[in-house]
């Protein structure tokens, strides 16, 4: 059995890694301090530390008896950052240099989120690992910057670190009634609350959708991987699918017609996202992706039928 620490463990990713690692025999520390994340998603068995991720005497005191760490807290909103940045980047980044500073003092292994943001608005597709990085608002450039510290913390103070860049992660426990929700559950929320589904534009905008599942193996995969470097991994699907696309599977999981209306663009919003996979799938050992139309079923399902 291994003691794990997670990070935003009560919020909706890092909840169902808890799961899986209790699943699995081990023992998991909660770090959270309830700003997005809720106490009714933790199971029993999680340990929990109510505090701030950014403050290195709370971080310091989680990480005491940890076999590894997994990074997840922060405020995960590229509109919540452009409204508050200098409280978003404190979380951020400075979260994530507090978790690598506890986890130097005891060489504790940390994986950590990063994001498909460090990207920007790349031309390249599919997006491999090595394409470049331009970030386009403040919570990109604090997930690259996480990604810099991270490979000092690895080249400097021996600590592995492992960064996987999320592309659009859906599944059931995000909240659809959140303003900083992903389009998936705001589109289940609001057919079951029979309103029409607003598309940004003309809808042809295209993502890649990634089941929660499947991110919670790449996490459990990458502290388990030892490459000797700091590295980081695409965690995505390989498929592009469009927002009108996703509406219209939505709605037929859900028997319902897709009631669609087109709102104005969002500024800055970024045309088409594809990932790929190929270099986590060999090096993490991952398997084919869930598919979405089961992945949406899933969250559906959660949801209920109104």
């Amino acid at each position: 059995m291994s003691r794990y620490l997670v990070t935003g463990g009560a919020g909706f990713i890092g909840s169902h890694l808890v799961e899986s690692l209790l699943a699995e025999g081990h023992a998991a520390r909660v770090l959270d301090d309830f700003s997005t994340g809720r106490r009714e998603n933790l199971p029993p068995a999680a340990e929990l530390i109510l505090g701030d991720v950014a403050d290195p005497a709370t971080t310091s005191a989680a990480m005491a008896g940890m076999d590894g760490c997994f990074h997840l807290a922060a405020i995960a909103s590229v509109a919540r950052a452009a409204e508050d940045w200098p409280g978003t980047h404190r979380v951020n980044l400075g979260g994530t240099v507090a978790v690598l500073d506890a986890a130097r003092a005891r060489r504790v292994p940390v994986v950590f989120a990063s994001s498909a943001a460090v990207y920007g608005d790349c031309a390249d597709r599919p997006l491999t690992e090595a394409a470049p990085t331009h970030p386009l608002s403040a919570y990109g450039a604090d997930k690259l910057g996480s990604e810099l510290h991270a490979a000092v913390a690895t080249g400097v103070f021996g600590v592995p670190t492992v960064g996987l860049r999320f592309f659009n992660v859906f599944g059931p426990r995000q909240d659809p009634a959140s303003p900083y929700s992903g389009v998936i559950s705001v589109f289940a929320g609001r057919l079951r609350a029979g309103a029409p589904l607003v598309l940004h534009g003309d809808g042809e905008q295209t993502r890649d959708f990634v089941f929660v599942a499947d991110v919670v193996a790449a996490l459990l995969a990458a502290m388990a991987w030892r490459g000797g470097t700091a590295a980081v991994f695409n965690v995505c699907s390989g498929r592009a699918t469009s927002i009108r696309e996703l509406a219209a599977t939505l709605a037929a999981i859900a028997g319902l017609p897709p009631r669609l209306t087109e709102g104005s663009p969002r500024p800055g919003d970024i045309r088409h996202s594809l990932g790929s996979p190929e270099a986590s799938r060999a090096a993490l050992g991952l398997g084919p992706p869930i598919p979405l139309a089961e992945g949406l079923a899933a969250v559906w399902a959660w949801l209920g039928r109104p």
